[in-house]
């Protein structure tokens, strides 16, 4: 498998996990307000650096100076907005050869850090990264007793492609 594809999977991924989350968080209870206040910081964080590492790959300035807004968007607004950078890296994978990919980007951390890491390297951060904080927030979640969705990678490539379920076979250390 390619880097290109495993990143594509990857992202669509990261896009399903994200509207998932986003889609239970519209349910929360309003009187689990300071909950909510802080799940959707951390969800605005993630949308934060994935727009500076976009702004890393492309080669733009990002105008972030921190890795969180001072302002807290609505629920709707990050959504959108969520939805159109996950668009934006699936769209950004199908511009960039397999060389490219490969290649080093220089950037500035908004700390002032210098990095330095490959493009694949960067595009595989920003899914991490995210998967990251998701998990926190479900953590966050079932400590006010709510259900959250089921954000596994192997969940969602079993979802987007049902026949793989059909493919199985039970082996000595399937799980």
């Amino acid at each position: 498998m390619s880097a290109s594809t495993l990143l594509r999977s990857l992202l669509a991924y990261q896009a399903w996990a994200n509207d998932e989350l986003l889609e239970k968080l519209a349910g929360l209870d309003p009187r689990n307000g300071v909950e909510r206040r802080a799940v959707l910081r951390l969800m605005n964080h993630i949308h934060v650096v994935s727009r500076i590492f976009a702004a890393h790959l492309t080669g733009v300035a990002h105008g972030y100076a921190s890795d969180n807004t001072e302002e807290t968007p609505e629920l709707a607004e990050l959504r959108a907005a969520m939805a159109e950078s996950d668009r934006w890296y699936l769209g950004y994978l199908q511009t960039v050869s397999e060389q490219q990919l490969a290649e080093p980007v220089a950037f500035t951390f908004t700390d002032g850090d210098k990095g330095c890491v490959t493009r694949q390297e960067m595009l595989t951060h920003v899914v991490l990264h995210g998967s990251y904080h998701r998990g926190e927030i479900g953590r966050m979640l079932a400590a006010i007793e709510v259900a959250q969705p089921w954000d596994t990678y192997a969940v969602h490539l079993h979802r987007v492609e049902p026949s793989r379920r059909l493919r199985s076979e039970p082996g000595p250390l399937h799980a």
